[in-house]
């Protein structure tokens, strides 16, 4: 390798950086950073500073800072321009970063919907933004403009003038009982706005005529309290009938909807009278002279606009489009068990099924009138783009968000679930989920796109594996690949693609390429684990991800000149998702060295959520391995590991990077020592995988990301602890208890990079627009047995795997703290919040009884016991990481358990804190005063814990008060 590699800008401190780099940025820089210092450090410094501040959007189309970035590429390469090249492109985030720094980009993928929205953000706007965005508002009004004529009937302004802008729908079900058999309307939430000063929401009356069926009518009203709003009727498929009060099983409800194919249509007579399905809630207005939303109750009207919208889409369906296809998407959903997709349990079978009969008659004449009119294909392709925007706020998924009063999106996860209720926009109004707002939005970034473009892009639709440049041809392979089983990003993409085809008939790039029968997205070549696939009759699984990766990183060290560099952006917090991507990328003939944490992810986002997510994403820096590399001792890699793992822990605590973001950022530098070499062995020759299994003692079994994981537990636990914990192992004696170890390495794992540690929140109740479903579904059939929980259970949470990871070879037993300081469910397990384990800790009669015993004894042992002598515990069962599957419960040892039944160190700490809340002063100077005398270890932990506990816990706020009390 070059003695100099390739950098996008070079680090003025190496001492192989050009002197003309370091004079140009002399020049430039002082416009935005002012006064730079005389040395290298102050430049890297002031170029270091630049860079974070032109990542900050406000400044993506910022003149001055264009300016100054391309000058300083061109100065670093004052020869040829590095050419960035992205194989896993998608919707095109970094090929565009390197035509807004004057880099050229070349972009692949293998989707057709990922490739078009390429073409014409990379090829088409740099060429001519301006003008298209100018077209695409033109035409996107008349087109809107002729839609109204056909489709006005449908969305009818009310008597008064008042437009309405979206509609409130539920789903419904009969209730099965003899007796009653009213309609339940499926509601999450009563809610309809909750912005202050204009809290509205419904309320329902059981209306029971003799004679006739239970039935409830709606009201719409301004609560003054919460409690006036009625509780949803369904939750987690359980829908309870508000006439009879019997709750109908999932099992019922899903059969139910599957009878009405999904339930999002209303069911109507011959003679147009509603007779079931899809029941409206309210109808959302603009009324003249009045500002912000109105709302009524559904009308005949209503209801006879929608029953004439079904007439003409019926007719509409007669008759193929030009192409072949129908004007309504009839294509299939994928099979049941793809990743991601629940709603075809509940009669949702094709993509035509995800929308409501007027939805999908609006959106058909749409896209026709794209498809027709004689323009420009840049121009169609943007209307097409924009007619997408409006399919994803314009279906029977999409929520009424209560805060902000408008149609959510479809894809505020990456998932597809059925819903229960859902708001229908008004595709044809100027409010949110509208057409003319979809094209007006589409517009307006086409022309930020070419004020921010220096070049033209290059795209491509290929695969990763086969990409069409030649050998040593770029200089920056850098891409966000696929994560393992995570997304099934050509399933998602299928809701686009089926009206694209239909607004885009003669588009070469929407069709796949490699089977010309497929009537949808790419399925099998594409890089994902998804096992209800197959491949030449083998499913998708885990190791066909691991060498679809291999060989897209073997092709990525291909087309990069020697002196190149690749970056790998990674955002996956499991252990497996990590050992598929460091497999592919070693195996591919690449050495690992260095990962760095950029913020990037928004601590909003879905996932971030109540979890040790991270805050960032690590982007590993990789230099391609040379051919001749030689084979590495493990025995020398081994004593290297400890030093690597823990240099760089300190340093990226230096610059505020905590907890989960810092455990995989240690991951690169470690895996440098391992991927320089061709391959690692042992004296005995034996070859050192990368991953293996992390329980056994043979290096060559275990793998060596298990004393990765264990070198930065060990790292962490000096930190947090001392010397003496980091270094127990395996059962040895150490100087605090595993419950401690393990308490502390949980919370430091859950500290977060932006400064404030991670935060218990009991889970929200589910409200119109907050969202229904938990991380694996709320409404999944395989969910019905389970109950929704009870009451708010706080604590702080981790993927099993991970702390699995980081206690087994730190000689921490998960399943004997099982029931006691943490708790396992569906693959996370939690840590017990200090106020649950008050039972434990004093049993049935509390804190009152333990504190009047040592009261009346001042002098004598302090003594806290865990169970009775004679009182017999087992674990718990251990829920599997699979949803509704479990294994068998583990039961400790009888030494083990006589271990439990004695008072730890951490049992102590928690006892003083429940004492201190209890408002029990003299009891706990008196256990304060006692465990002075006993040792160090009980104020030693109780500082760690307060450094690592949130601010703003209740832990937080105990401990400390707590130790205001220890005796000085």
């Amino acid at each position: 390798m070059p003695s100099y590699a390739v950098r996008v800008t070079p680090d003025p401190c190496d001492k192989h950086c050009p002197e003309d780099f370091k004079a140009k940025a002399r020049r430039l820089l002082p416009d935005v950073q002012g006064q730079i210092g005389p040395k290298d450090e102050d430049l890297r410094r002031a170029l270091l500073q630049f860079i974070g501040d032109f990542a900050n959007w406000n400044l993506s189309i910022n003149r001055k800072y264009l300016e100054i970035s391309r000058g300083l590429v061109k100065s670093a390469h004052p020869e040829e321009t590095p050419l960035v090249v992205d194989p896993f492109a998608g919707s095109g985030s970094i090929p565009l970063e390197a035509l807004r720094l004057g880099c050229e980009a070349f972009a692949s993928d293998l989707n057709p919907v990922a490739c078009l929205i390429l073409k014409v953000i990379l090829e088409d706007i740099p060429r001519n933004g301006l003008e298209l965005a100018e077209e695409l508002q033109r035409i996107g009004t008349n087109i809107k403009e002729e839609a109204e004529k056909e489709l006005d009937e449908f969305y009818p302004q009310d008597y008064d003038g008042s437009g309405p802008i979206a509609y409130l729908w539920a789903r419904t079900v009969k209730c099965e009982t003899s007796d009653c058999g009213a309609e339940i309307p499926l509601v999450r939430s009563f809610w309809l706005s909750k912005k202050s000063g204009r809290r509205r929401a419904l309320r329902y009356k059981v209306i029971k005529d003799k004679g006739s069926t239970p039935r409830i009518e709606l009201e719409i009203f301004e609560p003054k309290s919460d409690n006036e709003v009625p509780n949803g009727t369904v939750t987690r498929a359980k829908a309870k009938c508000p006439c009879c009060n019997i709750v109908l099983s999932p099992e019922r409800v899903c059969a139910q909807l599957r009878e009405q194919r999904g339930g999002a249509d209303v069911i109507f007579d011959k003679q147009g009278n509603r007779i079931g399905g899809a029941r409206l809630l309210a109808v959302v207005i603009l009324r003249p002279n009045i500002q912000g939303r109105c709302y009524r109750l559904p009308t005949e009207q209503d209801y006879e606009s929608v029953w004439n919208a079904m007439r003409a889409l019926e007719e509409m369906n007669k008759e193929k489009l030009p192409n072949g296809l129908s004007p309504v998407p009839d294509e299939p959903l994928p099979p049941i068990g793809t990743l991601g997709f629940r709603v075809q349990r509940y009669g949702m079978l094709q993509w035509g099924d995800l929308f409501t009969a007027r939805q999908r008659l609006t959106l058909s004449v749409l896209a026709n009138k794209v498809a027709i009119l004689k323009i420009d294909e840049n121009v169609r392709e943007l209307l097409a783009i924009s007619l997408s925007k409006l399919a994803e706020r314009c279906n029977s998924i999409c929520d009424w968000m209560v805060d902000v009063e408008c149609p959510g999106h479809l894809y505020t996860q990456q998932v597809i679930p059925p819903a229960w209720d859902f708001a229908e926009s008004a595709p044809l109004s100027e409010s949110s989920g509208s057409f003319i707002l979809s094209v007006e939005h589409t517009a307006k970034n086409a022309v930020s796109c070419y004020t921010a473009y220096s070049n033209v892009g290059n795209v491509n639709i290929s695969d990763a594996r086969m990409l069409l440049l030649p050998d040593e041809s770029c200089s920056i392979f850098f891409t966000d690949p696929p994560y393992y089983d995570s997304v099934p990003y050509s399933d998602l993409s299928d809701f686009f693609f089926v009206w694209l085809k239909r607004a885009l008939p003669k588009h070469p790039p929407l069709s796949d390429p490699f089977d010309q029968n497929n009537c949808l997205t790419p399925k099998i070549q594409e890089a994902v684990q998804d096992e209800v696939k197959k491949v030449n009759g083998r499913p998708k699984d885990r190791l066909f991800f691991e060498e679809a990766m291999a060989k897209a990183f073997a092709e990525g060290r291909r087309i990069l000149k020697e002196d190149g560099v690749g970056c790998v952006v990674f955002a996956h917090k499991t252990t497996e998702g990590w050992e598929a991507l460091l497999s592919g990328m070693i195996q591919g003939g690449w050495t690992i060295t260095g990962s760095w944490p950029i913020t990037t992810e928004r601590s909003a986002r879905m996932r971030a959520r109540e979890s040790a997510a991270l805050a960032t994403s690590v982007h590993l820096v990789c230099r391609p391995r040379p051919k001749d590399a030689p084979v590495g001792d493990w025995g020398e890699v081994l004593r290297e590991l400890p030093k690597r793992v823990g240099d760089w822990m300190e340093r990226l605590q230096s610059e505020g990077i905590r907890g989960a973001d810092l455990v995989f950022a240690c991951i690169g530098p470690a895996l440098e020592i391992y991927s320089k070499y061709s391959k690692v062995v042992d004296a005995q020759e034996r070859e050192i995988p990368l991953g293996g299994d992390p329980e056994s003692l043979e290096p060559h079994k275990r793998g060596y990301l298990a004393y990765v994981w264990e070198a930065v537990g060990r790292a962490a636990l000096e930190q947090v602890l001392g010397t003496a914990e980091a270094k127990v192992r395996n059962g040895a004696t150490g100087t605090l208890e595993e419950d401690a170890r393990l308490t502390a390495l949980f919370l430091w794992t859950l500290q977060s990079t932006n400064g404030e540690k991670s935060t218990p929140s009991p889970q929200p109740s589910p409200t119109r627009g907050e969202g229904e479903m938990s991380p694996e579904g709320e409404i999944e059939v395989e969910a019905e047995d389970d109950e929704a929980p009870k009451g708010i259970t706080r604590g702080f949470s981790l993927v099993f795997d991970v702390a699995r990871r980081f206690a087994q070879p730190l000689g921490i037993h998960l399943e004997e703290w099982e029931g006691r300081i943490i708790e396992t469910n569906k693959g996370i397990v939690r840590l017990l919040s200090v106020s649950e384990r008050a039972g434990q800790l004093f049993g049935e009669a509390g804190t009152r009884a333990f504190s009047e015993t040592i009261e009346n004894n001042p002098e004598g042992p302090v003594q806290l016991k865990l169970f009775s002598e004679n009182q017999e515990r087992t674990l718990p069962e251990i829920k599997s990481r699979s949803r509704g599957r479990k294994k068998s419960g583990a039961h400790v040892s009888d030494d083990s358990l006589k271990t439990q039944h004695g008072a730890t160190t951490l049992d102590r700490v928690h006892a003083a804190m429940l004492l201190q809340a209890d408002g029990r002063a003299n009891a706990l100077r008196t256990l304060l005063k006692a465990e002075q005398e006993r040792s160090p270890d009980f104020l030693r932990l109780a500082n760690a814990l307060s450094a690592l506990y949130p601010k703003s816990s209740d832990e937080k706020r105990l401990l400390d008060a707590m130790l205001l009390a220890v005796p000085r």
